[in-house]
């Protein structure tokens, strides 16, 4: 069996597809699986670490300006579909996949069109609440469309093609519990765990609006543990931490760069700070974690924004807009939940509700079902 997957762009069109790809390896031994990806995309980084290799297309996006330059760049985008209309009819004479699936970004597209209009069984995943323009696109001419939540149905033409699947996570996310997370990282006492991180590379805005936030946790006697990634922002943020004379560590709160051990200090969270990408929402999601959302304004089509909106509107998340984090609303949002249980419960329950237990393997019986 030969499997193809093409992804890119960002981890959240990354991780589900390396995910698929452990699952029917573990079901079909033997089974060959080779990605595909655009030219410079972060998966020729990703996907090699996953032992998988990997094939690229050259695409780019389209920008919505009508400046001159923004004209420029869509004429090259025009000439790049041609291109990569080639590349993509060349790779699948070659590798004669039986299934071909698209989990997102631009790569996906001329991949995904061309295995259609040969007959070869194809699908995508959108892990975001709503569709981005390539999986809209490409959801008229594949056979299934696998969405992460139910509300995501509405926004697709032909709702019978579309299957609630949820997005894979990772399976180590799920291999602690609390008490197991806690004990494993010496905490002693019964303080709930703030977790807070803007993404793998930080954001600037934020971090600048953690520094108060984590001077006022010292000034209040650090009511609770916490744990923050900083990321590229953690040597000014250490800079600014020691000129105002705070001492991290023996309190319970901490920066780091990075967090490697991300699925360990999840599973011990109380509660968690972060931005609203596919992926963490995702995560959020299948371990059912209370978090505060401030959505990057940043992304297009404010995908980030619309997938909080989702949590939010079942009570599963705080959405609060990065425009919103004035003064102390973020920490006043993070006491309120922090010194509540209650409250993190109802969210608890609201997540667990939300959840599709099983997600890959969901997707791979969905799967399996267009190849017969």
């Amino acid at each position: 069996m030969n499997v193809l997957f093409t992804c890119g762009g960002t981890a959240g069109h990354v991780n589900p597809a390396v995910a698929l790809a452990h699952v029917f390896q573990e079901k079909h031994p033997g089974c060959r699986v080779l990605f595909v990806g655009a030219d410079n995309g972060m998966e020729n980084k990703l996907v090699p670490k996953e032992g998988y290799q990997i094939r690229t297309v050259t695409i780019t996006n389209f920008h919505r300006s009508m400046a001159p330059a923004d004209i420029a760049h869509n004429l090259g985008t025009l000439v790049n579909m041609q291109r990569s209309k080639k590349q993509a009819k060349a790779i699948l004479d070659e590798f004669k996949p039986d299934l071909v699936v698209g989990t997102g970004g631009y790569a996906s597209f001329p991949v995904v069109n061309e295995a259609a209009h040969r007959h070869i069984p194809t699908a995508v995943h959108e892990s975001n609440a709503v569709p981005g323009l390539t999986t809209k696109a490409l959801s008229k001419v594949v056979d299934r469309v696998m969405v992460g939540f139910e509300e995501s149905r509405a926004h697709y033409e032909h709702p019978e093609k579309v299957v609630v699947t949820g997005t894979p996570v990772r399976g180590d996310f799920f291999k602690y519990t609390k008490a197991e997370a806690r004990e494993k990282l010496g905490f002693s006492d019964e303080r709930p765990l703030l977790l807070s991180y803007w993404g793998s590379l930080g954001a600037e805005v934020m971090n600048q609006k953690m520094v108060d936030f984590l001077a006022k946790e010292c000034y209040e006697g650090a009511p609770w543990r916490h744990i923050h990634g900083a990321g590229r922002d953690f040597p000014w943020m250490q800079e600014e931490l020691l000129r105002r004379g705070l001492k991290l560590g023996d309190n319970g709160i901490e920066v780091r760069e990075y967090i490697y051990d991300m699925p360990l200090v999840m599973a011990a969270a109380d509660l968690v700070l972060c931005r609203a990408g596919a992926s963490t929402i995702s995560e959020l999601t299948a371990i059912a974690k209370p978090a505060v959302l401030v959505p990057s304004p940043n992304v297009t089509a404010n995908h980030q924004e619309k997938n909080a909106q989702v949590l939010a509107s079942q009570g599963a998340g705080i959405l609060l807009r990065e425009a919103d984090c004035v003064e102390n609303t973020l920490f006043d949002k993070a006491a309120i939940l922090l010194n509540s249980r209650d409250r993190r419960e109802e969210m608890v329950k609201a997540l667990q509700a939300m959840a599709v237990p099983n997600a890959a393997e969901k997707i791979y019986e969905t799967l399996r079902e267009i190849m017969k």
